[in-house]
């Protein structure tokens, strides 16, 4: 069982803390594992077994509490007098109005609930209101390379090539039959279009949407929007319109399997509401749905740097500095940073392309340009950096 520190560390800080942790991500992203790892965790550290209540809603066994007067008396009838209890709601989407329970066990004294959900519609409508102020959203992804590699170890060129054509959902990640893998990426994905989107938006035209899934999954690190993707998509037979292209995304944004990086003017430190590129939250499933030989190395080591920036907690946008376009400004605590991604630039051409947006910028922030070259360098400030040692970092 991978480790999973970062968002571990996330929970170790934020416990006994008067506040819900929400945990949310693309089903088979490690949420439940991580739910038993903290639990053992606090095993280890004091807590007893009483102390700690633990519902999985996807489990048949607790199918008679999936309404929530029945989960709050569940719970309810197992708290600890005198001491915390750690209360684990695992996929509470299920549960129809969970947030009243919720709300309701979050006022009692010596209660510290930890949730997980697979949609972003949790957070949304009345959870938003009844709850407000008294949750944080800790955002789950799938393993990162650092996570892959000290599950696989061996030679790092031959992990990463595996983490590229692979993916790295952790259940996946530990397959060796290709054929198996696949089965099991496809079954993530035909859940989450099915039952996270197509059955809880009650979409009718299932081809549109796997059409609008498609065509972004084909244009990762593309600048696109809404109109773009239904001319596009009228263009080739399937008639829709941008309003219904932007509730599809939406959809698959709400399901965590797209992520959006809007765009950012450099110059004007302002963000531009226009226009977008979208990244897919692990590459198996562009994989899946485009096919092995559809690898476009250059967007997919993009997609790849993109999620990991996410991982590392910054807000990233795309930049714009006058004509040219900067892959990622990654934000922090009010500091950025600044990214391009390219296969290669022993390219002198190549070179100029990828180096001069950022010579551009005339502010001291890190930039920086990732490549798989086994030789990097810099220029004026800029620096290159190896990808493996950037992801690994």
């Amino acid at each position: 069982m991978v480790q999973r520190t970062q968002y571990m560390n996330k929970l170790i800080k934020m416990k006994d803390e008067k506040i819900i942790k929400v945990i949310t991500g693309i089903r088979r992203c490690g949420k439940s594992t991580l739910l038993t790892m903290f639990q053992q965790y606090l095993k280890q550290n004091g807590v007893s077994e009483s102390q700690i209540v633990s519902v999985n809603f996807e489990d048949i066994a607790f199918e008679h509490l999936l309404e929530y007067h029945k989960l709050y008396e569940y719970v309810t009838g197992r708290l600890v007098k005198g001491k915390t209890t750690y209360v684990f709601l695992d996929e509470i989407q299920n549960v129809p109005e969970f947030q009243r329970a919720v709300d309701s066990l979050y006022i009692k004294e010596g209660v510290d609930i930890y949730i997980t959900g697979s949609n972003a519609w949790m957070l949304s409508g009345d959870l938003a209101t009844l709850l407000s102020g008294r949750y944080i959203e800790i955002n789950m992804l799938p393993l990162s390379f650092a996570e892959y590699y000290e599950m696989k170890g061996g030679e790092k060129r031959e992990a990463f090539t595996a983490f590229y054509q692979n993916g790295a959902f952790p259940q996946a990640a530990s397959i060796a039959d290709e054929e198996v893998r696949n089965d099991y990426v496809r079954g993530v994905y035909n859940t989450v279009l099915l039952k996270d989107i197509v059955a809880r938006k009650k979409i009718s035209d299932v081809e549109l949407l796997e059409s609008v899934t498609r065509f972004l999954f084909n244009n990762i690190g593309n600048i696109v929007s809404s109109n773009k993707i239904a001319d596009s998509l009228t263009s080739y037979g399937r008639k829709t319109t941008s309003i219904t292209v932007e509730n599809y995304v939406s959809a698959l944004m709400d399901a965590y399997i797209l992520y959006k990086a809007p765009r950012y003017d450099v110059k004007g430190k302002q963000h531009l509401k226009s226009l977008e590129k979208y990244y897919v939250s692990d590459i198996s499933l562009r994989h899946l749905v485009l096919g092995s030989r559809n690898r476009d190395i250059g967007r997919i080591l993009e997609n790849i740097v993109y999620l990991e920036l996410v991982r590392r907690g910054y807000a990233v946008r795309v930049g714009k500095i006058g004509e040219m376009e900067i892959d990622f400004v990654a934000i922090k605590g009010g500091k950025k940073e600044y990214y391009q991604v390219a296969a290669s630039v022993l390219d002198p051409a190549t070179f100029e392309r990828e180096f001069a947006p950022l010579l551009k910028i005339k502010d001291h922030y890190p930039k920086f340009v990732l490549t798989m070259d086994d030789l990097p360098s810099g220029t004026e400030g800029v620096r290159q950096m190896n990808i493996l040692d950037f992801l690994l970092g």
